[in-house]
């Protein structure tokens, strides 16, 4: 695969995980209470992440203490908030609502990092948006105030982390001894705010889970944090912030492809509307390799 592509084909399989892994979450938190189900995950995922460690003999030793705390940040709180906004609102409704993080990405690493996409790239961002938003007007969506409030700030707290990561990573000497080390902080994050729910009776354990049950939290563990993380931060060594946001557009594509494999049906113009969404991201990339490859 030419240099060039090789940020792009990562945030597209990042995007593939993070897609698969909401419809996953959202069969799991079914089953599973929001905090136990995030814990799960991340203990599942640093397992994961702690062999691949353990394999390649890394060490998260002398990277930027800032960069590991952002794991608190993203996904400790975003997910918990993310997770709880999950038990009140549908998953077509949060895949919507996750659609407005590129848009915050794009504001905040101007004001901070400076960064100015370009008239394109913002148009495209646009129409891609108006993509999406063909493709998840369709199903009804049951709107309750909390969940939508979560997820929005689930969502704010994403967008910080990433022109933060973008902000620091370039500095790292490896990618997964960051993503690790993110992920045991954010573990950490959960498995202490489930405690403490559970002792002042705001949390509780579930009484019995399936073996899909079971299956959707594995799975969604290693896809949604240790998979997605792994390759988004990887793609965000070698491109502005502003640009790899964009490919968070194929999240709800992915999303909602995976739901209808699992039985929604979808009409032929919300299909037409993944095509728009999809040929802008394509685009994106394809302004963005042509610039590198001029510099």
């Amino acid at each position: 695969m030419p240099s060039s592509w090789r940020p792009f084909a990562l945030l597209v399989l990042a995007a593939a995980c993070w897609g698969t892994g909401t419809v996953l979450s959202k069969q799991a938190v079914a089953e599973v209470p929001p905090l136990v189900l995030l814990s799960a995950q991340l203990v599942v995922s640093v397992a994961v992440l702690g062999l691949a460690m353990a394999r390649d003999r890394a060490t998260i030793r002398g990277l930027d203490p800032r960069l590991i705390g952002l794991g608190a940040l993203n996904p400790g709180l975003a997910y918990a908030l993310s997770l709880i906004g999950l038990t009140s609102i549908s998953a077509s409704l949060s895949v919507l609502l996750w659609a407005i993080e590129p848009i915050l990405i794009l504001l905040l690493a101007s004001a901070v990092l400076r960064e100015r996409p370009g008239g394109q790239v913002a148009g495209l961002s646009v129409l891609a948006l108006g993509g999406l938003a063909v493709v998840l007007n369709a199903p009804a969506a049951h709107v309750e105030i909390v969940g939508v409030a979560a997820t929005v700030a689930g969502i704010a707290c994403c967008a910080a982390y990433s022109v933060g990561s973008r902000r620091w990573i370039v500095d790292a000497p490896s990618t997964l001894p960051v993503v690790f080390g993110q992920q045991v902080v954010a573990a950490g994050f959960a498995v202490s705010a489930l405690v403490v729910g559970l002792v002042a009776g705001a949390a509780v354990l579930p009484s019995a889970v399936s073996g899909p049950g079971i299956a959707s939290v594995v799975a969604s563990g290693v896809l949604y944090y240790g998979a997605a993380y792994l390759l988004y931060l990887s793609a965000l060594r070698d491109l502005p912030v502003s640009v790899a946001a964009i490919s968070f557009y194929l999240v709800p594509i992915v999303g909602v492809a995976a739901a209808a494999a699992a039985g929604e049906t979808l009409s032929a113009i919300q299909w037409a509307g993944a095509a728009i969404t999809i040929g802008a991201v394509l685009a994106v990339g394809g302004i963005e390799i042509r610039r590198s490859v001029a510099a």
